[in-house]
């Protein structure tokens, strides 16, 4: 299953992403700054693509259904001007709608490359009490003891509440108009109080974090683990952390466990991330998030 008509990426796409997410790295936003790097120009948000495939997804469905759990590898970047195209690939999975997933960037009449690659799981007549348990995954042990000012076990956190005006945008920028999250009535009467909080927009937490405190500015994604594990309301102080598990110097990566959690204590998310710290603004600094 693919789209017919594939979405041309703008660089007003990317600010309203970043506004929307808080995210505003300079490899999405900064132009000047993006041409420095070895993206030569200023490159998607990896859960702005997240977001458009959700879209093509759940346009897919039979029936509405909520994402809970994707993988996504980033191998190459979406550019500005890059048409993006999505294809689905149903694989058996118990209980759940499941997904091998692709999202394919370039430029009109050139050979796609694949930007985002990984697998989707999505649950059909949600309600509370009915999302899967997941086991926790272990992070991979060993690693050096620091790279560029970076050190195993730092982390960062930060806090906030998705508003309703916050679902509008995301609805209008990205066309994922998921009634689990668009339509409160319909979510009401699935048992939940109000519309829920897109997976892609929690998982926008991370990016925030990631992309400008912890690495910080000019860190790329290259792969991201997400399960939700309980829904998040409108306008629950959410806390999203990202914590540093493992650095490998020799290949500039950085591995951390990251989660978000509701104003109660329980887990919504959770997941790992994987990313890439060559391009970073502030090389070596001691005074990132203890």
């Amino acid at each position: 299953m693919a789209d017919a008509m594939p979405r041309v990426l703008t660089q007003r796409d990317f600010d309203r992403f970043a506004a929307l997410s808080r995210d505003d790295n300079p490899i999405h936003c900064d132009p000047a700054f993006a041409r420095g790097t070895h993206f030569g120009a200023t490159v998607a948000h990896g859960m702005f693509l997240f977001s458009l495939l959700c879209a093509h997804t759940w346009r897919e469905l039979a029936a509405p259904a909520l994402p809970v759990a994707q993988t996504l590898m980033f191998p190459t970047p979406a550019f500005v001007g890059d048409a993006v195209a999505f294809a689905l690939v149903p694989q058996p999975q118990a209980g759940l709608a499941a997904f091998g997933t692709t999202v394919s960037a370039g430029i009109r009449g050139a050979a796609p490359r694949v930007a985002a690659a990984g697998e989707s799981s999505w649950l059909a007549e949600a309600a509370p009490g009915r999302l899967p348990s997941w086991p926790g995954e272990q992070p991979e042990a060993g690693g050096d003891p620091a790279l560029y000012g970076l050190r195993p076990g730092q982390s960062a956190s930060a806090t906030r509440a998705f508003t309703a005006a916050d679902i509008g945008e995301y609805v209008a920028l990205t066309g994922d108009a998921n009634p689990y999250h668009a339509d409160s009535a319909f979510a009401r009467a699935r048992g939940f109080g109000e519309a829920l909080v897109p997976l892609p927009l929690l998982a926008g937490m991370f990016s925030d974090l990631l992309g400008t405190r912890l690495p910080g500015r000019g860190t790329g994604w290259m792969k991201q683990s997400l399960r939700l594990a309980s829904a998040a309301r409108l306008d629950e102080p959410l806390t999203a952390q990202v914590r540093i598990v493992r650095l490998r110097a020799g290949k500039d990566l950085v591995n951390l466990a990251s989660v978000v959690t509701g104003e109660d204590g329980r887990v919504v998310v959770q997941g790992e991330s994987l990313v890439l710290v060559r391009n970073l603004a502030e090389k070596g600094s001691e005074s990132r998030a203890a």
